[in-house]
């Protein structure tokens, strides 16, 4: 069904995590991650800077480009990310983790926000 690239293993990793721990948020992800990509969606610096707090948890099942300047630490998890956002995010004291170590931190999904 799905090839062995790195979307399709992201959707592996979303599936088992379902089934472990039956939480909604990581089959609604993968469901997103099936879309094409030309619907996939993008969200800017700016945008996570006004609807996040200090410390949350975000997935974007899309892209994260640059624009824009965040103030505050964020842990960030998405399919995608530009250079220049990454710089941003981790310069403002965020970290940017894989869709395996959120799913390995955050079983449940309890604390993680969808963008996008």
């Amino acid at each position: 069904m799905l090839n062995d690239t790195l979307i399709g293993r992201k959707i592996w990793t979303l599936r088992r995590a379902f089934k472990k721990n039956k939480a909604p948020i990581w089959k609604a992800l993968e469901y997103e991650l099936l879309r094409p990509i030309s619907k996939r969606r993008e969200v800017n610096i700016n945008r996570l800077a006004a609807v996040t707090k200090d410390g949350q948890v975000i997935i974007v099942p899309g892209k994260v480009l640059g624009s824009g300047e965040i103030g505050h630490k964020l842990i960030l998890c998405a399919i995608s990310i530009s250079e220049v956002a990454e710089k941003k995010i981790t310069r403002s004291g965020g970290k940017i983790i894989t869709v395996d170590k959120l799913v390995e931190e955050y079983p449940d999904g309890r604390g993680v926000l969808v963008i996008g």
